[in-house]
């Protein structure tokens, strides 16, 4: 599954995904950086990847899991996990 970044936003901003699966955060901005945090699991925030980059995620549990752009705290997603 990917998730578009562009304009400031996560493309779909929720995602439902099957446990196992890896999403792809691919940023399409022009030349803004950004980051996929999941700070409300306790990670540090990953490195920021810039336009034409992309960041990888596998869930390998259910749950849901909201997530951030560091630099952007507006910049919000969602991702749902189910078996």
């Amino acid at each position: 599954p990917l998730v578009i970044i562009k304009d400031f936003k996560f493309i779909p901003q929720e995602i439902t995904i099957q446990r196992g699966q890896t999403i792809t955060w691919e940023n399409r901005e022009k030349r803004q950086y950004h980051s996929v945090w999941f700070e409300a699991l306790g990670e540090e925030e990953p490195e920021y990847f810039f336009p034409d980059e992309s960041f990888e995620r596998e869930f390998k549990q259910a749950g849901t899991f909201p997530y951030r752009c560091g630099p952007h705290p507006e910049m919000t997603g969602t991702v749902i996990v189910i078996d």
